[in-house]
């Protein structure tokens, strides 16, 4: 079986590096800067082992990689994923199941309007791997994998055999989801980063600087907690308007079994896998400020927080927070367009 992963970042990386080691598959490489890839991938896992993959075909070409697969995995950010599946199109044969590693940024919108109509779509609710990136091209850190991978599809006819299918890929468990709106519609990082965001930089103006930067979670706060579970009630309002399962999406309290904001910070607080991430910031000659251009503002506000907002709207369900905290985050991304 060919897989072509699309995307170099750090899921790109670990995705590509896992699968092409398990020697299940075939992996190819659809990148913007295939000149700095290296056929072997190096992934280095928490038990402080290293798996090694060999990726085949590398190429900015997507004729080149995307016409001899049998899957196509987008592994992007919201913001490339409209312009990729335009440049896939072409190439894709007929029946190839199209997917991509997070659903909640407009995934399968933007493949519906982009590929054939009868494409048949498949989409993560969570990205299955905490990854980082280490060596371009060359190494990168799998620093946790979820137990359980939860997909939505789109014109799949057989849903549990395709469910079978990719389980035994992956080698993880893999649970069908009964829509694809339960795989898109995600209180992971749409309303998790805004939150931690809005709780650190409310007061934050142009000219303000940090003696040091934080850690994203190690640090995490009630007051992010808080936030994060007045938005988790304004999502679980809309779910309740959609045509999807009873229970489809456990409540952020639910899924990190905690009972109210101090709890759920501790939990946060406490996930092994989370501790080295640090907040998105860059230094200055005098200090640290917020990095605006990062992936937390550029992908979670327009492509995470503004679809649930959208989507709650045409279902007239008030969502006073989130919409409180995606002004605040237009602001801040303003200023680092504002700034020279």
């Amino acid at each position: 079986m060919r897989i072509c992963i699309c995307g170099g970042g750090n899921t790109g990386h670990v995705m590509a590096g896992y699968l092409a080691s398990l020697g299940s598959c075939e992996v190819h490489l659809l990148t913007r800067h295939p000149e700095k890839w290296a056929h072997e991938l190096t992934i280095h896992t928490p038990d402080g082992t290293d798996i090694h993959g060999r990726i085949g075909r590398i190429s900015a070409n997507a004729t080149e990689v995307v016409g001899s697969a049998d899957m196509v995995l987008l592994c992007l950010p919201g913001y490339s994923i409209g312009s990729v599946l335009t440049q896939v199109a072409p190439s894709l044969r007929p029946g190839v199941a199209v997917g991509s590693v997070v659903s909640c940024t407009g995934f399968f919108d933007e493949a519906q309007q982009r590929l054939p109509s009868d494409t048949p779509l498949f989409g993560f609710q969570r990205v299955p791997f905490v990854s980082r990136l280490e060596t371009y091209g060359h190494s990168a850190h799998l620093l946790g994998t979820r137990p359980l991978m939860r997909i939505g599809t789109k014109n799949v006819a057989d849903k549990d055999s395709f469910g079978r299918q990719l389980s035994a890929l992956f080698r993880i468990p893999v649970e069908v989801l009964s829509s694809h709106y339960e795989a898109s519609i995600s209180n992971s990082n749409p309303i998790l980063h805004p939150a931690r965001l809005y709780s650190m930089w409310k007061d934050w103006k142009p000219g303000t600087t940090y003696a040091r930067n934080s850690a994203f979670y190690a640090e995490w706060t009630d007051e992010a907690s808080t936030l994060y579970i007045a938005m988790d009630h304004e999502l679980h309002e809309l779910i309740k308007a959609l045509p999807v399962s009873d229970n489809c999406l456990p409540t952020v309290l639910d899924y990190y079994e905690s009972h109210d904001a101090p709890s759920l910070t501790c939990k946060l607080r406490s996930i092994a896998a989370f501790r080295s991430i640090m907040s998105p910031m860059r230094q200055t000659a005098e200090g640290f400020v917020p990095d605006t251009t990062s992936r937390y503002f550029s992908e979670d506000f327009p492509y995470g927080l503004d679809i649930i907002r959208r989507l709650a709207a045409a279902h007239h369900i008030p969502t006073p927070t989130m919409d409180m905290i995606a002004q605040w985050g237009r602001t801040m991304i303003q200023y680092a367009t504002d700034t020279p």
